[in-house]
């Protein structure tokens, strides 16, 4: 049986049209709009693509800097060699190594938001792909986290650097700030990862590329955005 909503919510949808698309500033000031909640709610796009992921040449999957961050920072691990250990550190790395990193990971030790690599570290991360790749934490050139500047990477995801991928559906899901960042912050923000998906458009996509856009609070209903 399906769960009933709750008060808040049922308050919030009561003159709201969740098919209706409004503007993207529209959007953003309709979700503040929203019963508040005693925390600060983190602010989600979801954008809907004409994608079939079943097909590798569809996949889009990358990350990116926002403008204002998400108002949250990441538990960042490095695996690199000794000499970029110091950078990786001073970079905001709460763990550094390499065997050593390996063992303990391979030991159960998981607390930590995006594992980041250099590339001739690889032939050890390797062996905890059994570890990390059903958590999606296996470092990946994809999403920047295997790259030779480990303290680059390292800063910017402890800064709350973006990681997305599409689903099986064709959606792409990220946080894009929180309730406390004011209109001007989300809009950038909002902008600049639809921007980032529009330039990752697969050449094998046919048809409509972006089907639907639509944001949301943790505890709010979906608003359209006008695309």
């Amino acid at each position: 049986m399906a769960k009933r909503p709750g008060k808040r919510y049922r308050a919030d949808i009561k003159d709201h049209d969740p098919d209706q698309a409004i503007t993207l500033s529209e959007a953003i000031a309709k979700v503040k709009s929203f019963k508040k909640t005693k925390f600060d709610q983190s602010i989600e796009i979801c954008m809907h693509l004409g994608v079939d992921t079943a097909h590798a040449d569809q996949m889009v999957r990358s990350s990116v800097s926002l403008p204002h961050g998400i108002g949250k920072s990441k538990r960042v691990i490095a695996f690199c060699a000794a000499d970029k250990v110091e950078e990786a550190k001073a970079a905001g790395a709460i763990e550094v190594g390499a065997e050593d990193l390996v063992k303990k990971v391979e030991d159960g030790w998981l607390d930590f938001d995006v594992a980041v690599a250099s590339p001739d570290m690889m032939r050890l991360v390797s062996k905890l792909g059994r570890q990390l790749g059903p958590k999606g934490l296996m470092p990946s050139p994809k999403s920047g986290t295997v790259t030779p500047d480990v303290a680059k990477a390292v800063k910017e995801y402890a800064a709350g650097k973006v990681e997305f991928r599409a689903d099986k559906g064709g959606n792409v899901h990220a946080v894009i700030g929180k309730f406390s960042f004011d209109d001007a912050q989300l809009n950038d923000n909002a902008q600049a990862f639809m921007d980032t998906i529009e330039r990752l458009k697969p050449a094998a996509a046919k048809g409509l590329y972006v089907k639907r856009v639509t944001l949301s609070g943790t505890m709010t209903p979906g608003v359209r955005v006008a695309v």
